[in-house]
């Protein structure tokens, strides 16, 4: 594996920043600019892939499986930070959707050394959180080739589990280990070899969609709203209450009143107000409609 890192397009040489050292703070600053505008256009050939990976996901949601992702070094954090943001965004258990780093929680700061060399520590990762058939993995890995990965994808199949590769160059390692393969390659880096650039943000640009439109699927969202919002501070508070007023028109005191009434839940707040219900009603209609507001309000 090591004989190859010079084919990797994440590894080679980016010919524009040559002289990177020598340029000016702005010349520096307007390059680095250029080139991440081309992070969004290498990932529309790979928009179909990223459906089919949404599928999958959504098939595991809908069959009570979790979501997990998998990576090492900023390909791991990456996984961490949309998993943990799927708490407050939709309302999610921490368990549905999770992050695993190789070398385990300390690797989110400090490097662990050799960790993302071990196929055995990923489908071990995996094998202690009882993975399962109606789960959903995916590995992440900008250079594609990552053991931890391939061992963790691997046990994923193994297992019965849908599988899902990521990676930053074409024909990846990694592509062969998954279902679904997505393969964004925005080209080299500024500063040769550092994936946390262009490939970091072309990976959070792809798990922004895999998490949002998964979560859409399963009726965490009405119309473009954030309807299973956690209120757990000041600002979200907030932010339910407005959510209330966009969704219903109602004024902000209103919403405010129905936010209250609602025990806080902006999605019962809402069918409250536009099936013209009492509490309990609106509760057993999202009950019923499995917490999708449309299906709720439809409901007699």
């Amino acid at each position: 594996m090591k004989s190859n890192i010079n084919q990797l397009t994440t590894e080679g040489r980016n010919p524009a920043s040559n002289d990177l050292d020598e340029m000016s703070i702005l010349a520096i600053a307007q390059l680095m600019n250029q080139e991440d505008a081309k992070v969004s256009q290498s990932i529309t050939p790979e928009l179909p892939q990223i459906a089919a990976a949404i599928t999958l996901i959504v098939t595991a949601f809908k069959a009570n499986g979790r979501l997990i992702y998998m990576g090492a070094g900023t390909s791991g954090r990456l996984g961490v930070l949309d998993a943990a943001e799927c708490v407050p965004t939709f309302g999610t258990e921490p368990e549905m959707v999770q992050g695993l780093v190789a070398g385990g929680a300390q690797a989110m700061t400090v490097a662990v050394e050799g960790a993302e060399d071990n196929p055995n520590l990923g489908a071990q990762d995996l094998k202690d959180l009882a993975l399962t058939a109606n789960d959903a993995v995916v590995g992440l890995a900008a250079s594609g080739r990552t053991p931890y990965v391939i061992g963790a994808l691997d046990y994923a199949q193994q297992i019965g589990a849908a599988t899902i590769s990521l990676a930053c160059n074409n024909q990846a390692l990694i592509s062969q280990h998954a279902q679904v393969a997505i393969e964004v390659t925005p080209g080299p880096e500024v500063l040769a070899g550092s994936t946390r650039l262009k490939a970091g943000t072309a990976e959070k640009m792809v798990l922004n969609m895999l998490s949002t439109i998964s979560m859409a699927k399963i009726g965490k969202v009405y119309h473009n709203l954030m309807v299973d919002v956690k209120p757990t501070n000041e600002k979200l508070v907030i932010r339910a209450k407005h959510m209330i007023e966009l969704a219903t028109g109602v004024s902000a005191d209103e919403a405010s009143e129905l936010f209250t009434a609602a025990h806080q839940n902006v999605k019962t707040a809402i069918v409250m107000n536009l099936a013209g219900v009492s509490v309990s009603d609106a509760e057993q209609r999202l009950q019923r409609a499995h917490g999708v507001v449309r299906d709720a309000l439809a409901l007699q």
